[in-house]
């Protein structure tokens, strides 16, 4: 009985706290019947009053947004990474639309000895039947040697035949169709879209199948290529969003009756939280946005910020005073907490708004899919959650105990603890946050920025044999990375022989470097004429002997249409030089300056290129340009995350010193984070670039509760009874709020994609953090500011 009565005493603290703010606030808000009433008091009580008709207006609005929340597809190809407007974009698009290509893969014919007669049987047996499927095109070594010699019987004379054919140029691994135990089959898809790409690997897949399974006698059959690693990255990305979402649920309801107690309760949260999910999906479906591993994010985000914003709203409801009439006190409830929430949630969803100045598409997509679903949380808290209470009549704490009734006691110990060790918490803080400064900037000569990672591939789990048969492909074949050189040639002179002569040059100085896998040029298919008729793989250098190359050249592109991939026939004005890389550049400005200077210094040599100019276009650059946008996207949008949040503190507080002080729990989480991803070896990429402002924009919301607590506790006293009010009306909801940020961003560390899993852990880190600094880092602060103690007398040093 002893902790039952302490239990009810604790409850009666709680509502008799609330009590005073009630009487302390009602009269502003117009809640007794000898004030007038005001605007947000009136429309308050109409939702209160008419929450049936509240409810009935959201659910037939529902019925035509779950069209358009349907309709987003997924696509996480190369393309959806860079925003349209970007000059290297529309270059590269311009340059698909004079030489249109589909897409390509890559089969691994595995075996001890690649060039035995019985795995050239099988391997011929594969080829055939890839080449039944609709749309594919495959091109080995094996199938350029049977067009040459239509007997070929794979004998031991005829294996040995083609193992000499296959290893006496280096032309056959620098393509990637041989090379240690391995034969390579690269395919070229010839789609358009999506909505032809999946049926036609589903049927490669078909295909390969029977030897996948039966191999011998090859050890194995590997497929590789972006196309499979970006069906990859969307169907695990739709895989976790079904995984996390019903965790997510489970985790709201357990959440749910373990604090308030009630089923009710808990319908209308979930009936809330559900439908403010699909009208954020629906913004998309109506905005055409298309949902990548990056905006995966965005459902988990807004149910998150729903659930804290309805957690802050309800934990004032059902602290209701005994004898208060509920009416009231929901309408109360509403008007108390109508600024902290608008003006959390404005921050939150212009900051994350903020991240339209990235020019990685997915990432501006998100901010804009989530800055919307901030506006509909606003709405949906405001109106469908109170006429749900309304309607389903969730009980109050003095009809239900509810859980928190241990926080009097913690509040009771909390201020004086953050005063005494006040010189010790403040200047930790700050040293930490230096030192996550440093792992995050790095130190010119001692330590290297937080490394980027821009590779699809790195997105994936590295323990598939997708991801093994890659990098082995990369290191001793070929690279995978596809740059272009769009070259322009004036007055349509690009079969001359001394253009062909200069382009050739300038492939054979671009596959002087270690980092470049291959190059394919116009004059890469005369290199392999010459060999297959048996004169080498070495072009040569006479002039003389180019007039008449050029002049065969010229016949075959204008009458073989197979072999038009290198030059622009219709115009003769546009020719390509295909730039595999393996790796290696200084990111997006050292790979276009490489085939800048390298292009320049052909130019030099070969005065028939002096008029040609050169453009770097292609997948590849766009790729690299990924990890050009990534800093700025992460300095950029922060700044102006901040920058929003700092404004909306402006409006809800006058002090300066509060203003700055209510941002460091955030800024303290966001910077231990970059220390954590540096001691753990987390780099940032796609998903792990939006910690910091995810963080901000969510975490905000606690400290815009506790100063506006605070400043109402400063109405009637010093420092220690703001902080005493502070933390009894907010700091149960600032735990809550962070339990569910917490746990439901950890939902994704459950993710088979590494930055989802990265990005789930370190911001559930992150939000734990925040809140261990709201209760320490950020009462301290306050103690020095104002230079008072507990008692309300002068602070001694």
């Amino acid at each position: 009985m002893g902790a039952v009565a302490v239990a009810r005493a604790d409850a009666r603290k709680i509502a008799g706290r609330i009590g005073v703010l009630f009487d302390m606030i009602a009269p502003h808000y117009a809640l007794r019947p000898d004030f007038p009433s005001s605007r947000g008091a009136r429309l308050a009580r109409f939702v209160v009053d008419h929450a049936g008709i509240v409810l009935a207006l959201w659910l037939v609005a529902s019925l035509g947004a779950v069209h358009f929340a349907l309709s987003v597809q997924s696509d996480n190809s190369p393309d959806r990474l860079i925003v349209e407007g970007d000059e290297d974009y529309k270059q590269t698009r311009a340059f698909q639309k004079i030489f249109p290509e589909g897409q390509y893969v890559v089969l691994l014919a595995e075996a001890d000895d690649p060039f035995a007669p019985a795995v050239l049987t099988r391997v011929m047996a594969l080829e055939s039947a890839l080449a039944a499927v609709p749309k594919v095109k495959p091109l080995s070594a094996l199938t350029i040697y049977r067009q040459t010699h239509p007997a070929f019987a794979a004998t031991e004379g005829d294996a040995a035949a083609f193992k000499a054919f296959a290893t006496g140029t280096a032309l056959f691994r620098k393509q990637g169709l041989i090379g240690d135990g391995v034969l390579g089959i690269p395919m070229e898809l010839q789609v358009e879209g999506r909505e032809q790409l999946q049926p036609t690997l589903r049927a490669v897949d078909a295909a390969v199948a029977p030897f996948a399974a039966a191999p011998a006698p090859l050890s194995a059959v590997g497929k590789i290529g972006g196309p499979y690693v970006d069906r990859y990255l969307s169907e695990e990305t739709h895989r976790s969003t079904l995984l996390y979402m019903p965790l997510f649920g489970l985790f709201i309801v357990v959440l749910n009756l373990f604090l308030y107690r009630s089923f009710r309760t808990l319908f209308a949260f979930l009936i809330t939280i559900g439908i403010t999910v699909l009208f954020t999906q629906a913004f998309a479906g109506c905005m055409g946005f298309v949902a990548t591993i990056v905006s995966s994010l965005v459902p988990l985000t807004v149910l998150i910020t729903c659930t804290s914003t309805l957690v802050y709203l309800h934990s004032l409801y059902v602290a209701c005073p005994a004898g208060a009439d509920l009416r009231e006190h929901q309408v109360f409830t509403l008007c108390n907490k109508f600024l902290p929430c608008t003006a959390s949630i404005f921050a939150a969803a212009v900051g994350f708004a903020a991240l339209a100045v990235s020019g990685i598409r997915p990432i501006r997509e998100m901010g804009y899919w989530v800055a919307a679903g901030m506006i509909v949380t606003w709405f949906s808290s405001f109106t469908l959650f109170p006429a749900l209470q309304r309607l389903f009549r969730a009980p109050t704490s003095s009809e239900r105990r509810t859980a928190g009734h241990w926080w009097p006691k913690i509040v009771d110990r909390l201020p004086r603890f953050s005063y005494r060790w006040r010189f010790v918490l403040v200047p930790g803080s700050i040293a930490l946050m230096l030192v996550g400064l440093v792992a995050l900037l790095g130190v010119p000569g001692l330590l290297t920025p937080l490394r980027l990672e821009t590779d699809s591939l790195d997105y994936i789990d590295h323990d598939l044999p997708l991801y093994k048969d890659t990098r082995r492909f990369e290191a001793t074949m070929s690279g995978l990375t596809v740059t272009e050189a769009w070259i322009r040639v004036p007055n349509g002179r690009a079969l001359d022989a001394g253009v062909l002569r200069g382009l050739h040059r300038f492939g054979a100085k671009l596959e002087a470097d270690r980092r470049v896998g291959s190059v394919l040029g116009p004059t890469t298919l005369l290199q392999w004429i010459r060999y297959v008729q048996g004169q080498g793989d070495v072009l040569p250098d006479d002039p003389a002997a180019w007039d008449k190359m050029a002049g065969d050249f010229e016949q075959l592109v204008l009458t073989r249409p197979e072999l038009r991939g290198s030059v622009d026939v219709a115009t003769l004005s546009n020719a390509r030089v295909r730039v595999i890389t393996r790796g290696g550049f200084d990111g997006y400005a050292g790979l276009k300056g490489f085939l800048a200077d390298t292009w320049a210094e052909a130019q030099r040599h070969d005065p028939a290129l002096a008029p040609c100019t050169m453009t770097v276009v292609g997948e590849g650059v766009l790729q690299a340009k990924i990890a050009h946008y990534l800093v700025p996207t992460l300095t950029e949008s922060f700044a102006i995350t901040a920058a929003v949040i700092f404004l909306a503190f402006l409006v809800v507080f006058r002090s300066p010193a509060a203003r700055l002080m209510a941002m460091i729990p955030s800024v303290f989480a966001i910077l231990v984070m970059f220390l954590v991803m540096r001691l753990t070896g987390i780099s940032l990429n796609v998903a792990t670039i939006l910690i910091a402002s995810t963080v901000l924009g969510a975490s905000e919301n606690d400290q815009i509760h506790f100063f506006y607590h605070f400043q109402e506790g400063r109405r009637s006293g010093g420092t220690d009874p703001a902080l005493r009010h502070a933390l009894l009306v907010s700091g149960r909801a600032i735990v809550f709020a962070t339990l569910i940020n917490a746990g439901g961003f950890l939902a994704l560390a459950l993710s088979p994609l590494p930055p989802m899993r990265q990005f789930g852990v370190v911001s559930a880190c992150a939000f734990l953090l925040s809140m261990i600094a709201d209760f320490t880092a950020l009462p301290a602060s306050l103690w020095l500011i104002s230079g008072e103690a507990p008692d309300g007398t002068k602070a001694t040093k």
